[in-house]
């Protein structure tokens, strides 16, 4: 099991990343993660859509060739 950062650890991270971003700006950051990830989520859930079903165009067989002498 990896070594993961305890209780004291965190805090001073946070602490850190307070100091260096500032109180007005973090929550900031905080919501645009928030977006972003919702969008990833959204487009995930699009491309297993995509994959699950089929298009109508896959359904449909592709137009014949025209011969030309």
């Amino acid at each position: 099991m990896p070594n993961l950062p305890g209780g004291f650890e965190l805090v001073i991270i946070l602490v850190i990343i307070l100091l260096l971003f500032g109180a007005k700006r973090l929550p900031e950051m905080a919501r645009s993660i928030g977006k972003s990830s919702g969008e990833f989520k959204k487009g995930l859930a699009e491309g297993t859509d995509n994959d699950a079903k089929p298009s109508d165009d896959a359904k449909t067989e592709p137009p014949a060739e025209k011969k030309t002498d």
